[in-house]
């Protein structure tokens, strides 16, 4: 009786009608945020800082908080590091094209090509693989890149983990460094040239990229002994190949012991 007297009760004090929610249309919820929108304080807008890049002074904007994600640029910043007749910044010897990518990379988190995770086998590959290298809107995927400083090609990756290097950008240094770990059927010269380039652009104690340009010469001797071009620039030295001896020794202790 309690329970039929209640529900009576109820739907005598409701009229016989339900009482529904009242439902917020899409204008009026656009409407009502805007309304908060007007009220609440302004959001501060990062300056557009203008970065001139290369001989040829190619511009480029971004904005100061997402340059800051550098320590090279959030330092420049501090320190007031710009040109008088507004925000600007120049790096005259540096590429535009690598400049380029690392712009993308601290907008993105990558750059072009990106990288790609497959998970039914966990490999790793990168974004138009299949496809020939080709020049659009989003850039070159070509895995070189022609630096006059470098006297020619060069492995667009290593120019880019040099750069990340000087802007003290270590995330962007493994990415470029597992990209370039996937191109295959890269020249002798070009492999030679980019280890060169390397190592005039990062310190001594820079070691990742280095002893992977020592690996791959070490896995792949048997091609490098053939090549002329492998004779021709150890007749010319440098710290490159005194390293490459160390890690060839090293390779034979391995060896040795093993067996």
């Amino acid at each position: 009786m309690d329970k039929m007297f209640k529900r009576s009760f109820a739907s005598k004090d409701r009229a016989g009608k339900s009482v529904k929610p009242i439902k917020t249309t899409y204008r009026e919820h656009t409407k009502r945020k805007l309304q908060e929108s007007l009220e609440s304080p302004p959001v501060e807008i990062s300056p557009i800082i203008t970065v001139i890049v290369g001989r040829d002074q190619r511009l480029f904007a971004a904005h100061q908080d997402v340059l800051s994600r550098s320590p090279f640029f959030a330092a420049a910043f501090k320190n007031q590091f710009l040109e008088g007749s507004g925000p600007k910044i120049a790096l005259p010897d540096e590429d535009p094209e690598t400049f380029s990518c690392v712009l993308e990379y601290l907008y993105k988190g990558d750059y072009y090509p990106c990288l790609i995770q497959h998970k039914r086998n966990a490999a790793w590959t990168l974004e138009d693989a299949q496809d020939s290298p080709k020049i659009g809107g989003r850039g070159s995927d070509s895995a070189i890149i022609y630096l006059p400083e470098a006297g020619g090609e060069v492995l667009r990756d290593t120019a880019i983990y040099c750069l990340a290097d000087k802007f003290e950008l270590d995330e962007l240094k493994r990415l470029a460094l597992r990209k370039q770990g996937l191109h295959t059927g890269i020249q002798v010269d070009v492999i030679l040239r980019s280890a060169r380039y390397a190592y005039a652009h990062t310190p001594d104690t820079e070691s990742r990229l280095r002893a992977h340009y020592l690996a791959l010469i070490i896995r792949s001797r048997k091609t490098f002994k053939r090549s002329g071009t492998m004779q021709m620039e150890m007749e010319e030295g440098g710290k490159l190949f005194f390293d490459l001896f160390v890690a060839m020794c090293n390779h034979i202790d391995d060896i040795v012991e093993i067996r």
